[in-house]
């Protein structure tokens, strides 16, 4: 994603100057070139030697310091993205009134990239009708806005926004904003993700090992092409992946019936979730005492959630299943892709190290319904969500 990008991070004045750091780290460690601009302000925060030594390259603080009179015209013309974080109240009232007084407003001025801001300000600074107004006059020029969240300001706990967005949030919301116009932009993606719970008493549970971290990261990966997600999760400690829908559920019942809610306005459904296929006939109202000795469990399988909703399907829709087996993975998922009517499936082997639940790596083979296979390589589960999306991308008229 970010490997050969060109981003320019403006920096202006405010305490949030050190999670500019952080961005300016983790864009670079992503593979971009990031330049960096400090207004004066910016520059009594932190110096321009620490942003020089995160990102490898010179550091902008004037206008007559880089490459000549022309330098902001130059960069704001080969950047692929333009991120102001933090971006100050006085910062965002120059922008508005299309000031360029220093080398980020002339380079924010000049450039032909997007712009990304992250406000970060005193509370009633943001709330304020001019900081108010300054940022629907940006927006109604195409700039993007991320933030701010509610949080501890510098000057204490505050319940009003006013606080910058974290540098992974920020991070999200920039790709996003590169990968515009593709396959996925402004569609409906449902994605399930984690185990399902079935009751034994009020106490235990028939469950298995899904963590549902390969469900999170196709919401993360298909929010970030754009998408309108909604993750559908049983029982996990994953956080909620940024500007996702995240709806919890419990039960494979539970389940049925939100995918079924959401499946209706869908243009793409990815079933990662791990329901339990089996669930005890009847659930005991108290807890079953150790003391009672030996206990047999009458168990029932649960619904077929891809089946059960079936009827719901919006034409062509893009459907794709997940098939988690032990010996002859692919036959076995071949056989559920056509008998559940799905356009591909996605393959793996449980026992096979490194894939499979509970870990941060998977290794899979997608099937199609017209017979193409494609493998996707051990590796992280981030690397497996964009190969099963590139896939549905290639599907989606």
């Amino acid at each position: 994603m970010w490997s050969g990008r060109h981003v320019v991070l403006g920096v202006s004045g405010g305490i949030a100057c050190y999670k500019s750091c952080i961005l300016a780290r983790r864009l670079t460690e992503a593979g971009a070139r990031v330049d960096v601009v400090l207004t004066r302000a910016a520059a009594e925060f932190v110096r321009p030697l620490t942003f020089e030594a995160l990102t490898g390259r010179p550091v902008v603080t004037s206008l007559w310091d880089r490459d000549g009179a022309l330098a902001h015209i130059r960069l704001g013309h080969d950047a692929d993205l333009v991120i102001v974080a933090p971006a100050t109240a006085h910062l965002i009232a120059r922008m508005a009134q299309g000031m360029a007084d220093d080398f980020l407003t002339s380079l924010l001025l000049a450039r032909t990239a997007p712009v990304l801001l992250a406000p970060a300000m005193n509370d009633e600074m943001f709330a304020a009708e001019p900081t108010v107004t300054n940022l629907s006059v940006l927006r109604s020029r195409g700039v993007e806005v991320v933030g701010p969240e509610v949080g501890a300001l510098a000057e204490g706990p505050s319940e009003r926004p006013g606080r910058m967005s974290e540098p992974e949030t920020v991070m999200a919301h920039a790709a996003r904003l590169l990968r515009r116009g593709g396959p996925l932009d402004g569609r409906r993606v449902v994605v399930t993700a984690g185990p399902t719970r079935e009751s034994i008493d009020p106490v235990r549970v028939v469950t298995n090992r899904s963590s549902g971290r390969m469900g999170f990261r196709i919401a993360e990966a298909a929010w970030e092409r754009g998408a309108d997600v909604v993750l559908i999760s049983g029982p996990s400690a994953l956080p909620a992946p940024t500007g996702v829908t995240l709806q919890r559920i419990e039960t494979t019942a539970e389940l049925e019936a939100a995918v079924r809610d959401a499946l209706v306005s869908a243009a793409v459904l990815v079933m990662a979730a791990a329901p339990a296929d089996y669930r005890p006939a009847t659930a005991s109202a108290g807890k079953i005492a150790r003391t009672a000795g030996a206990v047999t469990l009458p168990l029932e399988p649960t619904s077929d959630i891809l089946a059960a909703t079936a009827d719901v399907r919006p034409p062509g829709a893009v459907i794709v299943g997940f098939a988690l087996e032990t010996g002859d993975a692919e036959a076995k998922g071949r056989a559920k892709l056509a008998r559940k009517d799905l356009d591909l499936i996605v393959v793996n082997d449980a026992l096979e190290p490194g894939a499979g639940f509970e870990i941060e790596t998977n290794r899979v083979t997608i099937l199609a319904r017209e017979g193409d296979v494609i493998e996707v390589p051990l590796q992280d589960k981030r690397g497996v969500a964009d190969a099963i999306l590139d896939a549905v991308e290639g599907r989606l008229g």
